[in-house]
């Protein structure tokens, strides 16, 4: 009998596409993670989904378990509200009748080990994991100073058992995961799930991994300032900068930012060295991805609270048993497509597969034509393998207003030819020989709406 695979599955906090040796950013040292890629597969045009939540790392890792898109989870929200008169949770609830990917791995015998960062509600976390270290219930804290709250059998993880971890993140969450993997003997399959906070802000990398900000050439779609109201500009991602945004800020952040990276990297590369130590790299498929981009002076944005392909696009690498080895793709995938892969390498057949596809090797090439995210009530996008159209909302056309960190925003439209035009600088949408492709793609936008019950389908 073959032996069921084990899983070391890695995912970054809002590490972008782009920001990689093996996509071609020379800036930024990821020799650990460009090796992971050459001996598996790299997809090019790995993404989110976008999200109902302005921290969209909280939709994005909720898809990634459940593989359900973010309408089906906005609706499962606003029904536990509905139908209950507790509090809503501060994160956004994973609903038991949506079972992740780690609790449908432990049903079938893996032992599911969770460490770092779960930005979910803690029910969910007690039902996907049988062990857990180094745990970190929340969405952001400084990077030396780690609030860690230890694995609960019971599933409660009470609060007043958290407690300060001295040390940095990166190296507390990889010595956690190095930890485990020393107890692994390869009789019993496993999963282990580690989730950084790197290299999400505050971005503090330790000295050493610095560069230097006048090595750091500006992004191709910098700019000091967005060129219109996108709803958002007071948002504190957007915040963290001001306005206008100038070439030297943005060196600055992109070196802090290519910093945590880069230290990052080498902590994966520990974490695989250990695996490899215990003799359990052979039978182990690695996945590692992110949760969202980041803007970090493109556009003039620097929060995710954006649909470019600097917010939406993820690394996603994926090498081991039942991968194909020294390839890139550029089909269109997304969080619920590596959930999907997961299952499929352990054969597991989840309750339904809501249209995801599996990357697995045996797996036909994934198909997908045409892949659709939101942010909020005021962004709406989809593209296919070239084009990319993206629409705007007001606030006045939002039926749920929110007016917390909102500027007005704008009724307006963009077109990407992403073959030429891969930075989306130049803007087609109102082009007169675009016009037929233009209201194609927003024909194709309005019926992606309709079909997952998006309020905003007619407006």
């Amino acid at each position: 009998m073959t032996r069921r695979p084990n899983f070391i599955f890695l995912i970054a906090d809002d590490h972008r596409a782009r920001s990689l040796g093996a996509s071609g950013c020379d800036a930024v040292t990821t020799p650990n993670l460009d090796a992971l890629a050459a001996r598996g597969t790299f997809y090019r045009n790995a993404h989110c989904q976008g999200g109902f939540d302005r921290a969209v790392c909280m939709p994005s890792r909720a898809t990634l378990m459940t593989g359900r898109d973010v309408f089906a989870l906005r609706r499962a929200q606003e029904a536990r509200k509905a139908s209950s008169s507790e509090t809503p949770p501060q994160f956004l609830e994973i609903p038991s009748d949506m079972p992740t990917f780690p609790e449908l791995l432990r049903a079938e015998g893996y032992r599911t080990h969770g460490v770092g960062k779960w930005h979910n509600d803690r029910d969910s976390f007690g039902r996907s994991f049988s062990s857990g270290s180094a745990i970190f219930f929340g969405g952001m804290c400084d990077h030396d100073k780690v609030p860690v709250t230890p694995f609960d059998p019971q599933g409660i993880f009470p609060s007043d058992t958290t407690s300060d971890m001295p040390g940095f993140s990166t190296d507390l969450f990889s010595e956690a995961a190095k930890d485990f993997l020393r107890t692994q003997d390869g009789e019993e399959p496993f999963l282990l799930y580690t989730a950084f906070t790197a290299p999400h802000d505050p971005r503090t990398p330790p000295p050493a991994f610095m560069p230097n900000p006048d090595d750091i050439a500006l992004p191709a779609d910098y700019l000091p300032l967005h060129p219109f109201d996108n709803g958002e500009a007071a948002l504190r991602d957007e915040l963290l900068e001001d306005y206008p945004r100038s070439p030297e800020a943005v060196r600055r952040h992109l070196a802090e930012y290519y910093g945590m990276i880069a230290h990052l990297d080498a902590a994966i590369g520990d974490i695989l060295a250990t695996a490899e130590a215990q003799g359990l790299l052979e039978n182990t498929v690695v996945v590692y991805t992110s949760d969202h981009g980041l803007g970090i002076g493109s556009h003039g944005l620097m929060g995710k609270q954006n649909l470019y392909e600097h917010s939406l696009g993820i690394p996603l690498i994926l090498a081991g048993p039942g991968i194909e080895a020294g390839q890139q793709s550029d089909a269109l995938v997304w969080h619920g497509d590596t959930r999907a892969t997961v299952l499929d390498l352990a054969g597991i057949t989840p309750p339904q597969d809501h249209g995801n596809l599996s990357l697995a090797a045996h797996a036909p090439t994934p198909q997908r034509d045409t892949f659709g995210a939101i942010y909020r009530m005021s962004q709406r996008m989809i593209r296919d393998a070239r084009y990319k159209y993206v629409r705007y909302y007001p606030a006045s056309a939002n039926p749920a207003p929110d007016p917390i960190e909102c500027t007005p925003g704008s009724a307006t439209e963009q077109l990407f030819d992403l073959n030429t035009d891969p930075f989306e600088q130049v803007n087609l949408a109102f082009a007169p020989a675009q016009q037929d492709r233009r209201h194609a793609m927003a024909g194709a936008l309005q019926q992606w709406q309709a079909a997952h019950g998006d309020a905003l389908a007619d407006s």
